[in-house]
């Protein structure tokens, strides 16, 4: 039997295929529920590679994803997340997953041992010393994260490696080794269960903590949030509303003497000209804290 977690059997799952559905849904959430368990041990790395990534976006550098299959596509969904919620420009936060966009509209299971594919993928991101890249793989010997993450490492960037498997090459080779310590699957082998579970988790919180650190959260409001559909643009009002402490029509006048970026409109609505909202930030470093502070 093969000694990785990620491979090995699931205790309860002899007769699974017996079973009514409600007992397989109540052992499903049970084993979700024991995958997301892993999480607290692995915060003081997690943390550890959100300040790495904020520090490396705060001089300018980039934050990069990558990785192949499931494991690839926890990634890319947290690394297309950041524009939308934290205002991080996509050219600033790279993804390198395995076989490319045609692999996101059918999944191959060889582009994930493809290491050449791997190194051009790397040399094509553009990723230099004092970056980050964020290298996702259940197993962390999957060969295309692996050529990716030692790509890297020569490179001068700086590699958080999240994997399932402790000991596996991938947190070996980390400058930052997220080990999530998930228990086998129902599905033996079906990472994209539990594993992936654990591992979009972790990349959350990853971001979350990244965006508090850049300074855009604040009381829990994503204040540098880009409206660019109706959804949005009407969550960027009540979040001025809401910080500011104003009522709705000042709040959206506010934002449409900012251009709809939020944190100038909440200074703005508090009293300030836009370019002297613009002004401050730049001297707080985008943090909304101290500049709200002074307001009262």
């Amino acid at each position: 039997m093969d000694p990785r977690p990620t491979e090995q059997r699931h205790p309860l799952a002899q007769g699974l295929h017996l079973r009514p559905a409600a007992q397989i849904g109540a052992l499903f959430v049970q084993a979700q529920t024991d995958a997301i368990a892993s999480l607290p041990a692995a915060l003081p790395a997690v943390e550890a590679a959100a300040q790495a990534a904020a520090a490396a976006l705060r001089r300018g550098g980039r934050l990069g994803y990558a990785g192949a299959g499931s494991s690839g596509l926890m990634a890319l969904a947290d690394a297309l997340e950041l524009a939308g919620t934290f205002g991080i420009p996509p050219d600033r936060t790279p993804v390198l997953f395995a076989g490319g966009a045609s692999a996101l509209l059918q999944m191959r299971g060889d582009v994930e041992d493809d290491a050449e594919a791997a190194a051009e993928d790397f040399k094509r991101s553009g990723l230099s010393r004092g970056d980050v890249l964020v290298v996702v793989s259940a197993s962390g010997s999957t060969p295309y994260a692996l050529t990716v993450a030692q790509a890297a490492r020569a490179a001068g960037v700086t590699v958080v490696g999240t994997a399932n498997v402790a000991s596996s090459p991938l947190l070996d080779l980390a400058d930052i080794a997220v080990h999530l310590a998930t228990p086998p699957e129902l599905v033996a082998g079906s990472t994209r269960l539990g594993a992936a579970t654990a591992q979009k988790a972790a990349l959350n919180l990853m971001s979350v903590l990244l965006g508090i650190d850049l300074g855009h959260v604040h009381d829990g409001f994503m204040v540098n949030v880009q409206a660019d559909n109706a959804k949005l643009v009407g969550r960027a009002a009540r979040i001025v509303a809401g910080v500011a402490g104003v009522d709705d029509a000042t709040a959206k006048t506010a934002l449409a003497q900012t251009g709809g970026a939020v944190k100038p409109a909440i200074l703005v609505a508090q009293g300030r000209t836009p370019d002297d909202a613009e002004q401050a930030l730049r001297q707080s470093g985008g943090h909304l804290a101290p500049l709200l502070a002074a307001e009262q």
